[in-house]
């Protein structure tokens, strides 16, 4: 509603008043329709694996790519030529990943989530052409609980049958002609947690799942499936059964959480023979390779070992610490793997040159997001406590640095030459951009610290707290000395978003209860006056709350379903970052109600945070549960 001078807003119940600039309050009318943006985004780069709790998903494609997911899109990544491409068929995160033996057909499973108005999307599993991008065919809408957790394409007979295991209870095993979109039949697998479940590459109605405490091999005959256990006789049975391969002359090996490898012969359920101790810790993945040697990854012990045929250890090479145990093993072109790790990082090398890094994620929760003001350079940092500069360049880290309490946000100094990080304790610090070395380090109460923002000028420093208070500094050489000056205090909650004035007279902050102060820096008050503030121009719009910006919320909206929006530099466009998994465009101003969007899928539910890039070139947006860093070039 518009009263003289503002616009209400209601979130929950509660009225927002928003200035209206003077120039505009004369032809200002609500019901004056918005314009989309002239701009669109299109994924350019994602940065992140997901191989913390996923397993089997990093296969070489015949095109030259990998392909790995990460969040709600599948990543084709061409090594040689630097170049990404990407799946977005997906509308909530991967769990799982198999390539059909015609090596072009791929099909993914996804989790459950939910739309903006609350209904629910469906498990369901995406066949899809890693050459065209094009959805051939889309399984289990409703039949699927919680999540698919595994896929598999049969390897004979043309590879004509998929089989899914899902989250439910009873992780049901289902088998389904996939071109025709028909299930054939379902069987309960376990009520313990279903890790693997693949088919025999050369006896079509054979299959093998294998996870928390089990192992069973299926036969599927008759339009029914039947399991027998694998039988442990004499030998522990370990806790989990972790991977599967097969080896060419049809026997099965498998690797458990007691670091052994057990073979178990052709079509039966008992043990022929086992490496016990193969590795220290579990043994996360396995791969039999085109020469018929096989590769084991190690977890606790991170190593990579080549076998012979007779089981001896020819090889072994260990990932470096900061890499994190092995997840999966995929082989490449010649003697090259590619391994995907448990710290979200694919490495690329073989077991006699050792590995070196190819992808690199964050491994926690991302909030922090500050693009550098004058490079191709952009900075991430969140509860894993890892503080990261990018290059959009070359596209890989140009460093990172561990630090003592998980990160929540980040801001640059204007020369581009010093970084300031928030964390959750209510610590902050001052790094080096170039040596990315300690400058210094305060404290400001002991809740998380939402927001730091230095002003236009480089003048002053603002740390906005969850103790309801913003801290105020005096800035001096370039950033790298900062004195308190004093504390604002006049919200009633935690500060969520701050932005300061073009000229760096004043800033305005929004908090966790819907409300918009200005504050004057050097005396660390209030401005109650609205005419002191009407006109102001401000340098940035991170505040998710204002007359600029108030059309980003649609009809009913909670005031915690916008995380974070930015304006672009030329003024011109609007991103947000929302609840539901989706990065949205709106031209700036963006003051009518509901404005129009082009709205872009990738992350999973919580997109954290948006930024553009100096020179607006890309915008840039941080996943929550997610922790991927999608990259979008302006168009």
């Amino acid at each position: 509603m518009a009263e003289e001078g503002s616009v209400k807003m209601f979130l929950r119940g509660r009225p927002v008043p928003m200035l209206i600039p003077d120039e505009l309050a004369p032809t200002y009318s609500l019901d004056s329709r918005s314009e989309l943006p002239s701009c669109r985004l299109k994924l350019d780069w994602v940065y992140g694996y997901r191989g913390r709790d996923c397993r089997a998903n990093l296969y070489l494609l015949p095109t030259g790519e990998i392909v790995y997911f990460v969040a709600s899109v599948a990543v084709l990544y061409s090594v040689e030529e630097q170049r990404q491409r990407h799946y977005l068929g997906h509308n909530d995160d991967i769990k799982c990943l198999a390539v059909h033996p015609d090596m072009v057909t791929i099909a993914t499973g996804q989790v459950a989530g939910t739309t903006k108005e609350g209904k629910p999307l469906p498990p369901h599993v995406r066949i899809w052409d890693s050459v065209s991008l094009s959805t051939l065919h889309v399984l289990g809408l409703g039949v699927f609980d919680r999540a698919v957790c595994c896929v598999g394409f049969s390897k004979s007979n043309g590879g004509n049958l998929l089989c899914a295991v899902d989250e439910s209870n009873d992780h049901v095993l289902s088998v389904w002609d996939w071109a025709k979109e028909a299930k054939l039949v379902d069987s309960k697998c376990s009520n313990e947690a279903v890790l693997v479940a693949t088919f025999h590459p050369t006896d079509p109605t054979a299959l093998i799942t294998c996870g928390k405490s089990h192992i069973y091999f299926w036969s599927l005959e008759g339009g029914s499936l039947s399991k027998r256990q694998g039988l442990f006789e004499k030998h522990e049975k370990p806790k989990y059964m972790l991977c599967v391969t097969f080896l060419e002359g049809g026997d099965v090996i498998t690797g458990d959480s007691g670091g052994n490898l057990y073979v178990w012969g052709k079509g039966g359920n008992r043990i022929t023979h086992v490496v016990p101790g193969a590795h220290d810790g579990g043994v996360f993945g396995l791969c039999a390779l085109r020469d018929g040697t096989l590769v084991s990854g190690g977890g606790r012990d991170r190593r990579v070992v080549l076998w012979g045929s007779d089981y001896s250890k020819l090889q072994e090479v260990e990932v470096p610490e900061d890499f994190g145990p092995v997840r999966t093993v995929a082989e490449g072109r010649g003697d090259t793997l590619y391994v995907g790790t448990t710290r979200n990082s694919i490495l690329q090398g073989s077991v006699h040159t050792g590995f070196s890094l190819l992808v690199q994620g964050h491994v926690e929760e991302l909030w922090g997001l500050a693009a550098h003001p004058s490079r191709a350079q952009f900075v991430t940092c969140g509860q894993d406590k890892l503080v990261r500069l990018w290059s959009v360049e070359s596209r890989q880290p140009v460093w990172s640095r561990t630090i003592e309490d998980p990160a929540r946000s980040a801001g640059f100094h204007p020369s581009g030459s010093v970084l300031a990080v928030g964390t959750v304790t209510g610590r902050w610090l001052l790094l080096d951009t170039e040596t990315h070395d300690l400058v210094a380090i305060h404290t400001d109460g002991n809740e998380q610290i939402s927001v730091v923002s230095f002003s236009p000028d480089g003048a002053y420093l603002a740390v906005g707290s969850h103790d309801n208070l913003v801290y105020v500094y005096t800035v001096d050489q370039g950033g790298r000395k900062v004195s308190r000056l004093g504390k604002c205090s006049g919200h009633s909650s935690f500060i969520t978003h701050l932005d300061w004035a073009k000229d760096s007279s004043c800033f305005v902050t929004n908090s966790g209860d819907y409300e918009i102060l200005y504050w004057d820096p050097d005396t660390c008050k209030q401005i109650t006056s609205a005419d002191a503030v009407r006109n102001m121009e401000w340098a940035t719009a991170t505040c998710v709350l204002g007359f600029g910006v108030f059309g980003i919320w649609s009809e009913g909206a909670d005031g915690t379903d916008i995380n974070a929006v930015a304006r672009s530099h030329d003024g011109k466009l609007l991103a947000s970052a929302d609840d539901f998994g989706k990065v949205h465009l709106f031209s700036y101003p963006c003051c009518q109600p509901r404005a129009l969007s082009h709205k872009y899928g990738g992350h999973s539910s919580h997109v954290t945070n948006v930024a553009f890039l100096w020179d607006d070139s890309m915008a840039l947006s941080t996943g929550g549960k997610d922790t991927s860093i999608l990259q979008w070039r302006v168009v």
